[in-house]
């Protein structure tokens, strides 16, 4: 054989192996990217339960008032509720605690390149109403099977809507150990499911349920957030992932209980071109509460509002949706966005917020409008 057809078929044969060897470095890949796959359905998680809501109408400004957690999710990065099964760490070696910091459990410790971050945001997540008696599903869309399931919920007085979660707040409320996906439920859209219970004496009012997952497969830990509210029944354990339904008609975001909405008194019809607005407390708890504004145009149209709101009490504005918020001491301004600004003769908008206050009083603010 001569000397250039033997280096010819060691080049062939060098070629070959990178060839395969790059095959096999695609497929592991793929098999990595398609081994994510699973979340907690019921009672849904935060990302689940936004992409469930809003993934067939997700661009809807009405997300905005009607599920304010789920809009900033969405406007942050819609991949995180595309990818709602997606929701993991790798490499944890059970030192979950050591791997994600306070403040940061929701998103894994911002995992994915910060991908859930959203999903660490203190405020009024939509939350479901369940019994102290239990039980979270988990969807297993791959059929990874578990080395074990761990079930949390927040400890009594810690509120889910003004606090970040830590690990402090915590404690553990239901498990399982080892269960191969062969001992779970199979599901009519694929994979399978299975159903962790849980106690949770002593709970009322607002509760994070928080629930690890260590799947089987690799060393993959994920992570779920899920708002509930205790005292009610427990939810349906039926449901499984499917398209996501139509939110025409969505209901409120769930609160604390609260008293009847107060509203402030009716201004003056506003003069052409100008605009009114009046206040209601949509919701109460100890040091928080929750509001709204209508911001009404007048007999003509306006291109633009700024409400101003002057507090009586020493309250403020901690978080807002529907309208971009400056606060100086006692008075905070509000200025329309963009899906909003533009309202016709007589048309309305509203605007959103969580607020604090000290001691008992918690009065209506005096509010001014103007098309500026």
């Amino acid at each position: 054989m001569s000397t250039t057809l033997a280096a010819r078929r060691r080049a062939a044969i060098s070629a070959l192996i990178v060839a395969v060897a790059s095959v096999l470095l695609l497929t592991t890949a793929l098999a990595k990217i398609a081994d994510a796959h699973g979340n907690i359905v019921s009672p849904a998680s935060r990302n689940y339960g936004c992409w469930q809501r809003w993934g067939s109408d997700f661009q809807n400004p009405a997300m905005a008032t009607q599920d304010p957690m789920c809009w900033q999710a969405w406007q942050a990065d819609p991949q995180a509720m595309w990818n709602w099964n997606g929701l993991f760490r790798e490499g944890v070696a059970g030192n979950h605690q050591g791997a994600i910091p306070d403040g940061q459990l929701c998103s894994a410790g911002r995992t994915q390149s910060g991908r859930y971050n959203a999903m660490d945001t203190v405020g009024d997540w939509k939350a479901q109403s369940i019994s102290n008696n239990f039980s979270v599903k988990l969807y297993d869309q791959a059929s990874h099977g578990a080395d074990y399931i761990r079930v949390y919920v927040t400890k009594q007085g810690y509120n889910p809507i003004t606090q970040p979660l830590g690990w402090g707040n915590l404690e553990l409320v239901g498990q399982i150990g080892n269960t191969p996906a062969s001992q779970w439920t199979p599901e009519s859209a694929g994979g399978v499911s299975i159903q962790v219970g849980g106690s949770a004496n002593g709970r009322t009012g607002r509760h994070i349920v928080y629930t690890i997952w260590q799947a089987s497969h690799l060393d993959q830990s994920y992570y779920f957030c899920s708002d509930v509210t205790f005292g009610g029944v427990t939810p349906s354990q039926s449901a499984s992932p499917s398209a996501p339904p139509s939110p025409s008609v969505s209901p409120s975001p769930s609160r604390p209980p609260s008293p009847s909405p107060s509203v402030s008194p009716s201004s003056s019809p506003p003069p052409p071109g100008g605009c009114s607005a009046t206040y209601a407390l949509t919701g109460q708890w100890p040091g928080g509460f929750q509001g709204e504004v209508k911001v009404t145009a007048g007999s003509s149209a306006i291109t633009k509002w700024t409400v101003t709101v002057t507090w009586t009490n020493g309250q403020q504005i901690t978080n807002a949706w529907n309208a971009t918020v400056t606060t100086s001491g006692s008075t905070a301004t509000a200025k329309s966005v963009a899906h909003n600004s533009a309202l016709s003769a007589g048309a309305s908008t509203t605007f959103g917020f969580l607020g604090s206050y000290t001691g008992s009083a918690n009065g209506a603010p005096t509010l001014t409008c103007s098309p500026t």
